[in-house]
C-alpha cells in the first residue's frame, strides 16, 4: 500500500470527506498513474472534465456518483470553452458530507488554474485534500507527436496559454530562440502564430500543430509561422465549426519538427486511427480490442451472438454432478464459453476448482485454456498444433484400459453440433458424453447509427471470428460496404464471406484471433508503406468510399 493510501484510512478523524485533485493526462487513458487508478477506486463522488470523464469513470466503482460540470459564464458558453465552473462548489459540498472526492482534471492539476482555486478553498475550510499530478497536456502531447522539445545543448523551453498571455509574454518569447509551447485552440493558433512573428520570431520558424493529442484521433500539421494559416485551410480544417478544439502548437528551430517523419512514432502505427469493427460476444471481444488499440485502430465492439442457458437443463446438471462422483476421466473443453457455463454450475452448486481433481482437463486454444487458468485450473492438454478440434485429437490418447480406470469424456458444448470431436474421440476409444452447455442465438441488430456506419463505408475494417460471426452480422446489420478491408480467421470463414458477397483481403496465417488482428496490422502496414513510397497521403479505408473526406495525417 503507498504511502497516501495508508492516510486515507485514518480520514474520519478530520470530520470531512477528503478530496483527490487528479491529473487525467492529456487524453490516452494509459496515461493514467498507479496513484490515479487507486485514488479512483475509492472515490464515492468523481467530479471530472467533460473531456476526461471518459478516461477515468472506467477505473472507479460502479456506484460513484457523478455530478456533472456545468459552464456558468457567457464568455466561455459563446466560445465552448468552460473556464469558469461549478466544481468548487460541488467539490467542498461532497467534502463537507464526509465523502471521499476525487476532482479530475485534464493534463496536471499543477497546470490548471481552477484546480489551485480549488484547493485553497478546502485549506480554507480544513478539508484534507492530495495532489495526484498527471502528465501535463503541453508535455504529453507533443511527445506523441513526436517533438522533442529539448535538443542535447538544453533548449529553454517555454510555456504559453493563447488565452490568457499578455503583450509582454508574447514579447519575451518572441525574443527568445528557445521552443515555445502553445496552447491555443484551431481557429486561434493562426493568430498566436502572428503574435510570434510580431515579437520578433522569423516567419519561417518551424511549427507543429496538435489535436487530439494522444487519442486516435490526433492530427499533427507541420508548417511554419507564416504558413500554418494557409495549410489548415488547404487541409479544409478552417473553416468549422470544431474550430473550437483545443490545440498544442510546437515553435522553435531546435524543436525537432523538421524530424518529425522519423518521431511521430504514434500516428505512423499501423492501423492508427481506424475504425474496427469486432463483432462477437463481448466478453471475447476485450482482449481482441486491446490488441487493436495497442496498433492505434479504434475497436467498436458488435455482438453478433448471444448466449444463453440450455433449455432443459437436466443433462448438464447430471454432467456436473457426474463430475464430482467420478463418472468422467477427462473434460473437454472447446470455447471460453463452455467454461462459463461449467463455471457457473459449480458456483451455483456451491463448488469451486477443486472439483476437478483428478480429472483430466482439455482445452481446444489458447483463449479456452486462459479462461480455464483464471478459474484455477490448469489444462493437461491444449493443441500443440492447429488450434482446433482437429488439432486437440492429433494429441489425445487412445484409451487404454490398462492406465485408465474409467472411459468416459464429458463434452460441454454449445448447441451447435461438435461431429469431428466426438466421432473422433469415439474412434480413439472413449466414450462420450455430448452435452449441450449453452446456446448460441442472433443477437439484436445493433443501433441506427451503426448499421449505417456498416452498409455506408464508416468502418476501415471488420474482423470475423467464425462463420456464425459472418451470417449473423449481415443477417442483423447488413453487408459491410465494399470499401472496407475484410479479415477472416480462417479458410471455412473466408469462404461463408465470399459466399455472402464479401471479399476477403486479410486471411489469418493462424486460427486465432490474435493472430488474426497481428495480420490486419501487418497489411495497415504495408498499405501505408506503399502511400508513403508513392509520396501518397496516408489515409484511411473508409476515407475513400464516396463522400469520404481525404485527411492529410502528416
Amino acid at each position: 500500500m503507498s504511502p497516501t493510501a495508508s492516510n486515507l484510512s485514518a480520514l474520519p478523524a478530520y470530520g470531512h470527506g477528503h478530496v483527490t485533485f487528479l491529473g487525467a493526462g492529456p487524453g490516452d487513458p494509459g496515461l493514467l498513474t498507479l496513484r490515479a487508478v487507486e485514488a479512483l477506486a475509492g472515490a464515492d463522488v468523481l467530479i471530472a472534465e467533460p473531456d476526461v470523464l471518459d478516461v477515468v469513470r472506467g477505473h472507479a466503482r460502479a456506484s460513484v456518483s457523478t455530478p456533472e460540470l456545468t459552464v456558468v459564464d457567457d464568455a466561455s458558453t459563446t466560445a465552448g470553452i468552460p473556464v469558469l465552473r461549478d466544481a468548487a462548489n460541488l467539490v467542498m459540498e461532497a467534502a463537507r458530507s464526509g465523502k471521499r472526492v476525487v476532482r479530475a482534471v485534464t493534463g496536471d492539476p499543477g497546470m490548471d488554474g481552477n484546480a489551485g482555486q480549488e484547493m485553497l478553498a478546502c485549506a480554507a475550510e480544513g478539508i484534507p485534500f492530495e495532489v495526484v499530478p498527471g502528465v501535463a497536456t503541453a508535455v504529453g502531447v507533443p511527445a506523441y507527436a513526436g517533438v522533442p522539445l529539448r535538443d542535447a545543448q538544453g533548449t529553454d523551453v517555454r510555456f504559453i496559454d493563447a488565452r490568457t498571455a499578455s503583450e509582454r509574454c508574447w514579447t519575451e518569447v518572441g525574443t527568445s530562440d528557445g521552443t515555445v509551447v502553445v496552447s491555443a485552440t484551431l481557429e486561434t493558433v493562426s493568430a498566436a502564430a502572428g503574435e510570434l512573428v510580431a515579437a520578433g520570431r522569423k516567419p519561417d520558424t518551424p511549427l507543429t500543430v496538435t489535436v487530439a493529442g494522444t487519442t486516435t484521433r490526433q492530427r499533427t500539421w507541420s508548417a511554419t509561422l507564416g504558413t500554418i494559416a494557409q495549410i489548415l485551410k488547404q487541409a479544409k480544417v478552417l473553416p468549422s465549426p470544431e474550430g473550437h478544439q483545443p490545440v498544442i502548437a510546437v515553435v522553435g528551430e531546435r524543436s525537432a519538427a523538421a524530424q518529425r517523419d522519423q518521431l511521430a512514432w504514434f500516428e505512423s502505427k499501423p492501423l492508427f486511427g481506424w475504425k474496427v469493427l469486432v463483432p462477437r460476444t463481448k466478453e471475447q471481444a476485450a482482449s481482441l480490442s486491446d490488441q487493436l488499440r495497442s496498433y492505434g485502430a479504434v475497436p467498436h465492439e458488435v455482438p453478433t451472438i448471444a448466449v444463453e442457458p440450455p433449455r432443459t437443463p437436466q443433462q448438464m446438471e447430471r454432467a456436473v454432478k457426474g463430475l464430482v462422483t467420478g463418472r468422467y476421466e477427462w473434460i473437454a473443453f472447446t470455447s471460453v464459453n463452455a467454461v462459463k457455463a461449467v463455471r457457473e454450475k459449480f458456483e451455483e452448486y456451491g463448488l469451486d476448482a477443486r472439483a476437478f481433481a483428478g480429472i483430466k482437463v482439455a482445452a481446444v486454444g489458447e483463449q479456452t485454456a486462459a479462461a480455464l487458468v483464471d478459474f484455477g485450473v490448469k489444462p493437461d492438454l491444449v493443441p500443440s498444433g492447429e488450434q482446433s478440434a482437429a488439432g486437440l485429437l492429433e494429441d489425445w490418447p487412445p484409451y487404454d484400459p490398462v492406465f485408465d480406470p474409467i472411459d468416459r469424456v464429458f463434452l460441454p458444448r454449445a448447441d451447435i453440433a461438435t461431429e469431428t470431436l466426438v466421432a473422433g474421440l469415439i474412434e480413439l476409444g472413449w466414450e462420450v458424453d455430448d452435452v449441450t452447455a449453452y446456446r448460441t442465438v442472433r443477437a439484436s441488430p445493433p443501433p441506427a447509427d451503426t448499421r449505417e456506419a456498416i452498409k455506408g463505408g464508416g468502418f476501415d475494417a471488420v474482423l470475423f471470428t467464425s462463420s456464425s460471426t459472418v451470417r449473423n452480422l449481415v443477417g442483423i446489420a447488413g453487408k459491410p460496404h465494399n470499401v472496407t478491408v475484410i479479415a477472416c480467421i480462417g479458410p471455412a470463414t473466408a469462404k461463408t464471406a465470399e459466399e455472402h458477397g464479401l471479399r476477403v483481403d486479410v486471411l489469418s496465417p493462424e486460427p486465432s484471433v490474435h493472430k488474426l488482428a497481428e495480420a490486419l496490422a501487418e497489411f495497415g502496414a504495408q498499405r501505408r508503406a506503399a502511400a508513403v513510397e508513392a509520396g501518397e497521403h496516408v489515409t484511411r479505408p473508409s476515407e475513400r468510399r464516396p463522400g469520404g473526406r481525404r485527411r492529410r495525417t502528416t
